[in-house]
């Protein structure tokens, strides 16, 4: 009997989410500026679709905030959100864009993680920071790569691909292929070495250093 009560409830709450899948996406499709087959994103806080391209079965759990930011004071912008196929993020995702940030297929994303190609200066100090002109970059993270929770990725940040990034860190600049960078602010700690065909050790400039 409770075999039989377990194999219900697994067939009966996999259909109900299936279906409740399949409706999102049916319903979200146009409003998109695309969005691939197996996609599902579950109740954000606040989405600008129009803004965003989704590849095939992203994933993007609950309470995200995925914004597109096309003006800023008296500035237009024309911000682009890219997620490839395969992406996955983790609950409360903080995404703000108002040029392009753009995550490489098959990439996993863990809670709370902070992604945003804006900085807010604050040099003017008559102005309160928030009112003052932002200046934009842009973000790409490569494919096949794992962000740990908490982490802050800031503007003008490129990770390579299979790259891992630790909990916590803060995340600017650009990074190689096959790399571990962990911190605040994030330095490389290890790379993959193909000579020897195993991860080694790095100083922070990526050098080998056994």
């Amino acid at each position: 009997m409770r075999l039989f009560v377990r194999i219900f409830n697994k067939l009966y709450l996999g259909g109900r989410y299936f279906l409740k899948q399949k409706f999102w996406f049916l319903l979200n499709k146009p409003f998109f500026r695309y969005l691939g087959r197996g996609t599902f994103i579950d109740s954000p806080l606040k989405i600008t679709k129009k803004y965003i391209e989704c590849g095939r079965k992203v994933y993007i759990w609950k309470f995200g905030r995925i914004e597109g930011i096309n003006q800023y004071n008296y500035q237009k912008y024309s911000p682009k959100i890219i997620f490839e196929d395969g992406v996955t993020i983790q609950q409360f995702l903080h995404l703000t864009c108002a040029n392009q940030i753009k995550i490489g297929k098959n990439t996993a994303i863990a809670a709370s993680v902070t992604i945003t190609d804006i900085h807010h200066p604050y040099k003017d100090i008559t102005i309160p920071i928030e009112q003052q002109d932002i200046v934009v970059g842009e973000v790409i993270i490569g494919e096949d790569s794992k962000i740990y929770n908490n982490t802050v990725i800031l503007p003008n940040t490129k990770l390579g691909k299979h790259t891992t990034v630790g909990a916590n860190s803060v995340v600017s600049g650009v990074f190689p292929d096959y790399c571990v960078i962990v911190g605040a602010p994030a330095k490389i700690v290890k790379r993959y070495c193909f000579e020897e065909q195993k991860w080694k050790k790095t100083d922070h400039k990526g050098n080998f250093i056994e």
